[in-house]
């Protein structure tokens, strides 16, 4: 199997790709990465989309996208890019098309870039299976061929770039029939369009290969870029994005994991970071993510892999050992570390979303609640509530009496010593340079052993991901702890860069727990180390779930809003979070259109999409159940729909939370 998708799964460099112009802003090539997103705006509201046009580029968006679902909305694109230009803004637009050619043909001759997206520019979408014959098949293509090569010939005319965005949500009846619901399919749903490109001898094109799933989303990029080259295709330029990824931290989480992971292995030439939120917030998200790899290629030297013992195109978890709960067929676990902490008390284990009733003497656990504790040298006093566990130094739980549900983390050093053992479960800290032959033979002896595998490379995920291969390659089959630390980063810097870092792994079926850390500064008082532990816990669930590794929440797949939307989606979205966060792995989508939905909300268990002003209809999977309701009623329509299919729970209601 050909696995190569990326320069190098070691050292850090940049997919080469072909340098396309947009407007007076370069994409690929020796370019940077660049920065853009989309308006929420109706495009005809010319002033408004020009004010939220100069916001976004304050902000920092290099291209600005806005939509064109008909023909008069093109139209308007002439007078939003004059009025732009008049205020002294350059900024290239791009026409965000779907169903209609007439549109794109008109915009092509007006804005720098077009982006058609393959599922529905030339196909409708009735969620049919048809039997197709080559012959059939062929002749689908030529009516594809025939809808298209007009607004080709427009680029080729006008100097308009192109972006052929296949969206996994969108893929077309035709597609799904050959293909499945796949990311092979989604490459050959935009490969379809790019070899009558290059027949006609059009090359100004950007490729996306957008999901909300970022499995995936990761798995379609790394097969286009294999396909690219395979076929002799040119090396296409790619614009990185999760879509519907959400609000708040969990569509920021999201889209670290997706985004970072492909920028990891030098892939990507732009990004738009899609959340539920104004877009003048998505630029500096994504900004963050990108000038991380400013001076990347700087990093320690890694040796290169020989053999990749894993299918980087389909999820398949690592096998492992079980031990204790770790590993085998367990969710991967979070472990939060306390030992930075001094004098624990009962209402401290708040932060890890364990928490203390005085009046019941008691503790709740609530969905976010870590797995293990890790106290380091100063072990907890008290009995842990039932399902904690805890981890101390060696050294201390030698001294400690080696009391159930404690276990030690041993040193390399320790580990290599004929020391005394847990005859259950031994936690090792492991870095690569430490993975000797020795070692990797007293692991695989070990049925006892848990790695904690740790990297001080900036490089991380790439050192990270060798560590696995190696152990992978040997045999060795201990389950492994994910560790990172960012001492002395800002919240929400750590939060993108755990999301890369760890979520990388994740995707590639790679840890079986997770563990972050970073440094206690000296002038932070408990209240505020405590909050830091309380991130970095719910960050670690964030990551599990957005990897699709561990449910613990329920998941909104929310799009981040147009001028096509028909109701407020940031008002939505969070009543619809009040009113629904509680129940645990249930996916609900959230969609402002008929565009972006049902299709769009691809694997979500139901779906609240506008249809028209003030009405709704909801989905159970890509099924419409209820066609329009009124806006006022849908989310207790959609909540009776939920009770219906037996997934409705009550909220609890936690008793009295009380810090000694």
């Amino acid at each position: 199997m050909n696995v190569n998708y990326c320069p190098s799964l070691t050292a850090y460099v940049r997919r080469e790709t072909r340098e396309v112009a947009i407007g007076d802003i370069a994409l690929g090539g020796k370019n940077p990465i660049r920065v853009q997103s989309m308006t929420t705006v109706d495009t005809m509201d010319t002033l408004g989309s020009v004010e939220q046009t100069i916001r976004m580029v304050e902000a920092g968006c290099e291209y600005v996208r806005i939509t064109a679902p008909s023909v008069k909305e093109a139209e308007n694109l002439r007078h939003i890019k004059a009025e732009l230009r008049r205020r002294g803004y350059h900024v290239p637009l791009i026409a965000d098309i779907h169903f209609t050619p007439n549109a794109a043909e008109l915009a092509a001759r007006i804005v720098e870039k077009v982006r058609i997206n393959p599922g529905n520019y030339a196909d409708k979408k009735k969620f049919e299976v048809i039997e197709y014959t080559d012959a059939t098949y062929q002749a689908e293509l030529d009516r594809i061929r025939e809808r298209f090569v007009p607004l080709v010939k427009i680029c080729k005319e006008y100097g308009t770039a192109m972006r052929i965005g296949t969206n996994h949500g969108s893929l077309s009846d035709r597609i799904l029939s050959r293909y499945g619901d796949t990311p092979l399919g989604m490459v050959e749903s935009a490969l379809e369009f790019l070899r009558i490109c290059e027949d006609l001898n059009y090359y100004d094109i950007v490729l996306s290969m957008k999901a909300s799933n970022t499995q995936v989303m990761v798995q379609a990029y790394r097969l286009l870029a294999q396909k690219l080259e395979e076929e002799g295709l040119q090396p296409y330029p790619f614009h990185l994005g999760v879509t519907e990824a959400g609000e708040g931290e969990d569509g920021r989480i999201k889209s670290a994991v997706g985004i970072g992971t492909l920028l990891e292995d030098g892939i990507g030439d732009t990004v738009r970071v899609s959340l539920t939120e104004a877009p003048e917030f998505e630029a500096p998200v994504a900004r963050m993510l990108i000038d991380r790899y400013t001076d990347r290629a700087s990093h320690d030297f890694i040796k290169p892999i020989c053999n990749v013992p894993i299918n980087p195109f389909q999820y398949h978890r690592r096998e492992t050992t079980e031990v204790g709960n770790l590993g085998g067929q367990n969710v991967p676990r979070v472990i939060a570390d306390l030992s930075r902490l001094t004098d624990v008390q009962y209402a401290d284990l708040k932060s890890v979303g364990h928490l203390y009733s005085m009046l019941l003497d008691k503790f709740n656990m609530n969905d976010l609640g870590a797995d293990y504790i890790y106290t380091g040298s100063q072990p907890i006093t008290f009995m842990l509530p039932n399902g904690l566990k805890e981890i101390v130094d060696y050294a201390a739980w030698l001294a400690g009496g080696q009391r159930p549900e404690h276990y030690p983390v041993l040193t390399q050093a320790e580990y290599a010593a004929p020391n005394q053992r847990h005859p259950e479960i031994n936690f090792v800290f492991q870095e690569i340079n430490s993975l000797k032959d020795e070692t990797i033979a007293q692991l695989k002896a070990d049925k006892t052993a848990v790695i904690i595998l740790y990297t001080n490379n900036k490089h991380a995920m790439a050192e990270l991901r060798k560590g696995f291969f190696r152990l992978m390659n040997n045999g060795v089959t201990n389950p492994v702890i994910i560790n990172r630390q960012y001492p002395e980063l800002g919240l929400e810097i750590t939060q993108l860069y755990a999301s890369t870092d760890v979520g990388g792994l994740l995707l590639d079926g790679l840890g079986d727990g997770v563990v972050l850390s970073t440094e206690l500064l000296p002038e932070r008082s408990k209240p505020e180390w405590l909050r830091q532990i309380d991130h970095l816990n719910k960050l670690s669930f964030g990551i599990l779930q957005a990897a699709r590794t561990r449910m613990s929440k329920t998941e909104y797949i929310s799009c981040p809003s147009c001028g096509r939307t028909l109701f407020d989606l940031q008002e939505t979205t969070a009543m619809i979070r009040k009113r629904t966060d509680h129940l645990k792995g249930v996916k609900i989508g959230i969609m402002g259109c008929i565009v972006n939905g049902p299709g769009e909300m691809a694997d979500a268990d139901y779906g609240y999409v506008g249809v028209g002003k003030g009405k709704i209809a909801l989905y159970r999977g890509q099924n419409v159940i209820k066609k329009a309701v009124p806006e006022d009623a849908a989310v207790d329509e959609l909540i009776e729909l939920i009770r219906e299919d037996g997934k409705w729970v009550e909220p609890m209601v936690l008793e009295q939370e009380i810090n000694l």
